[in-house]
């Protein structure tokens, strides 16, 4: 652990050595975040509902999905990085050392300038649920804490297991953002506005339903229009556990599968 501290360390000073730029990142990092929120506004302005639900409604879905994602982002965001990393052969740097590969890749270009992303994020569930009339009751307080933590595991397991493809396509950037940041703007909405096979894969299959939709409809106390039991939302730490299993698997067999540049 000494030896990853000293890597975040390092990571922090370069980072804050240039003090005006390292905070023109940070106000300019918000920006991505705001957009999200600002298109519901958008679609709020023409309507009184999306897919059956309010606007104070859907906010609580974006705040989850907003603070889940950034959050994620900000931690494991930067595996994105990796197809470049194995293009170059930087990656057989990486596993010479005596420390785990996927720590040290997190840990090479810890992008702290996002996290104005994951304040404002945070800012915005606050506001959502202060805003949204929840009957608070013990189980939706540890529900409300324990869902953007599952949300954040369940995005950083996303950002990893599409990074794993670039051990066998290197060209793989735009397959694995067409999933993480897909997966986030799916989550900005009700699940019920979409339909057919692409509701049921985003939704259902790749689990995306378990950030923020079911639960925000058990913090509101509403029964799921698609028919699901009350209880699918409780499962998203279940559904974040799985996600992560499957990940670390992924990265296993990736990581042996890699060859080295100069093989």
């Amino acid at each position: 652990m000494a030896a990853y501290r000293a890597l975040l360390g390092a990571q922090a000073r370069s980072q804050a050595s240039y003090r005006a730029s390292f905070v023109v990142d940070l106000v300019g990092n918000v920006g991505a975040t705001v957009l999200d929120v600002v298109t519901v506004l958008v679609i709020f302005g023409v309507t009184r509902e999306l897919g059956g639900f309010t606007f104070r409604e859907t906010l609580v879905m974006v705040g989850l999905s907003a603070c889940a994602f950034a959050t994620a982002d900000l931690l494991v965001g930067n595996i994105e990085r990796l197809p470049r990393y194995v293009r170059t052969g930087l990656f057989d740097a990486v596993l010479v050392r005596p420390l785990g590969a996927l720590p040290q890749l997190l840990l090479m270009d810890l992008p702290l300038r996002k996290v104005s992303r994951a304040i404002f994020g945070l800012a915005v569930l606050v506001v959502a649920l202060g805003r949204a009339g929840i009957d608070w009751t013990p189980g939706r307080v540890a529900l409300v804490i324990l869902t953007p933590v599952a949300g954040v595991v369940f995005f950083g397991s996303i950002f990893v297991a599409t990074a794993t493809v670039s051990f066998y396509w290197t060209e793989s950037g735009e397959l694995a953002n067409s999933v993480t940041y897909g997966g986030r703007d799916f989550t900005s909405y009700p699940v019920t506005v979409f339909d057919g096979w692409f509701r049921a894969v985003f939704a259902y299959g790749m689990g995306f339903s378990f950030v923020s939709y079911q639960p925000a409809l058990a913090l509101l106390g509403r029964a799921d229009p698609l028919g699901l039991p009350a209880w699918a939302g409780w499962a998203a730490p279940a559904v974040a556990l799985l996600a992560a299993t499957l990940a670390a698997t992924a990265w296993r067999v990736g990581v042996r599968h890699y060859r080295s540049t100069g093989s």
